[in-house]
């Protein structure tokens, strides 16, 4: 990396009322810690900055991952002005002030500009529209951040001219090395203030914040201030300031957003999968974090039925007890209940055949327009709709062998013969499906014997010629 890449950022602002996550903020691209898989040796970002260039992207990621510090730091990389603004906050105006000033550096000493949208998913359509023509014409460089799927929340048109980088929560190694620097440092972080901390602590720490920097820094700097208004002078961050600070929980959970469905699709596939140990993982992630344990209870009750159906009925009934019993009970013994159905959810055989079935069945029904229902199985309440035919030549099941019409069919004419419902060869629909074959082998029979009779009228009753 050039010199010229390595130049330091400089606030300008002192220390003094600065959180220290912002006092931390590495000034250099070689501080910077994580996401080596988007900034590591061959990896486009990393040869674009090789090159001494940038293009418009958007970032995307979880609180506390790097976004505003490394758009930052890719416009010292390159040289180029940086300008911050905000979606909560910012309007078209703004935009048009930033693009004033941009074009107003380009012309003065060709200077060009990082736009750094912080939360860009909050624009809307009109204003995100509004940026399409300034990346286009190399007016701005767009540098985007955000922590929702950019496949929903931003336009199509943008994506389209921006690349996308997915920043990964940062792993406890990477945690850990940050709070270590802000313990030493003693410019910008706590090193100055003679304060000490046992690994085990920073370990607990870097644990506990999930992965995301700021979170850490900002929890330090409480258990700082905790330790130094007990102590005068040097201090030591003991256990319990550290647990005065980690008394909430610190799960990441957005109730509505990527982590929430991504957690519950890992529940679901766990149960799927039969996985106890990942669904009670998965199951007490979004408790502990504070899912509603009946949104958990609904989606359970769905898997009774789409991955487990007939395979064992039971779960059904399991599901929708687990689901009065948190209705009837609350927090926390209720919970329990949901984490007893999901492990027998997770254990039970599975099935998807009805889930299979009802989906083509309803796709036929969608599709194939209004098949007309066969004459024989029609409703016949007046004289005028028996004397049409209607009911004529049905057979009432209960009155044949086995309680059982073979030969006889209930679907459309365009449908007969059509099978939506295969039961698998798991559980009680073992014996289901055996049961539905020898139905079917019936049916097989009683057609043939139709068709001979049919072509042979007099063969049944042996009449002579």
């Amino acid at each position: 990396m050039s010199q010229q890449q390595e130049i330091a950022l400089d606030s300008g602002q002192p220390n003094a009322g600065r959180p220290l996550a912002d006092r931390m903020r590495p000034g250099r691209l070689t501080d910077y810690v994580g996401q080596t898989h988007i900034l590591g040796p061959d990896k486009p970002l990393a040869r674009a900055l090789a090159a001494g260039r940038i293009h418009s992207m958007i970032l995307w990621g979880p609180p506390g991952t790097g976004k505003t510090t490394l758009a930052r730091l890719l416009a010292a990389a390159v040289d180029i002005r940086f300008v911050q603004i905000s979606a909560v906050m910012a309007g078209v105006k703004d935009i048009r002030a930033a693009v004033a000033e941009a074009r107003e550096a380009r012309e003065a000493n060709g200077q060009g500009t990082l736009l750094f949208v912080d939360e860009v998913h909050r624009f809307n359509k009109a204003q995100q529209d509004g940026l399409l023509p300034y990346v286009e014409d190399g007016t701005l460089v767009l540098v985007g951040a955000t922590t929702e799927n950019p496949s929903f929340e931003v336009n199509n048109a943008l994506l389209s001219r921006t690349r996308t980088y997915v920043l990964r929560a940062l792993d406890q190694a990477a945690i850990r090395e940050l709070i270590d620097r802000a313990l030493a440092d003693e410019r910008d972080g706590l090193g100055g203030q003679g304060l000490s901390m046992s690994d085990d602590l920073r370990d607990q720490l870097a644990a506990r914040a999930d992965g995301d920097a700021r979170r850490a820094l900002n929890l330090l700097e409480l258990a700082a201030d905790i330790a130094a208004g007990r102590d005068s002078g040097a201090a030591e961050i003991s256990q319990s300031d550290l647990d005065e600070v980690l008394r909430e929980g610190l799960r990441r959970f957005d109730k509505g957003g990527d982590y929430f469905y991504d957690q519950m699709s890992a529940l679901h596939k766990s149960v799927r999968g039969t996985d106890p140990d990942a669904a009670l993982y998965w199951l007490s992630r979004m408790l502990e974090a504070g899912c509603d344990p009946r949104y958990v209870a609904r989606r359970v009750t769905r898997m009774a039925s789409e991955d487990i159906g007939n395979a064992d009925p039971r779960a059904l009934r399991i599901a929708l007890d687990a689901w009065e019993t948190y209705e009837r009970l609350g927090t926390p013994e209720g919970e329990l209940a949901i984490a007893q159905a999901t492990v027998y959810m997770a254990c039970a055989p599975k099935s998807n055949a009805v889930y299979a079935g009802f989906n083509a069945a309803w796709r036929d029904a969608r599709e194939r327009g209004t098949l007309e229902v066969p004459m024989h199985i029609r409703n016949a309440p007046t004289k005028l709709m028996k004397d049409l035919g209607y009911a004529e030549g049905y057979r009432y099941a209960h009155n044949e062998d086995d309680g059982y019409a073979a030969g006889d069919s209930y679907l459309p004419e365009e449908l007969v013969g059509t099978r939506y419902y295969t039961p698998v060869q798991r559980g009680l629909e073992i014996k289901i499906g055996d049961k539905l074959a020898r139905l079917r082998e019936r049916d097989a029979h009683a057609s043939a014997d139709r068709r001979a009779t049919r072509s042979h009228p007099d063969a049944k009753t042996g009449a002579d010629d």
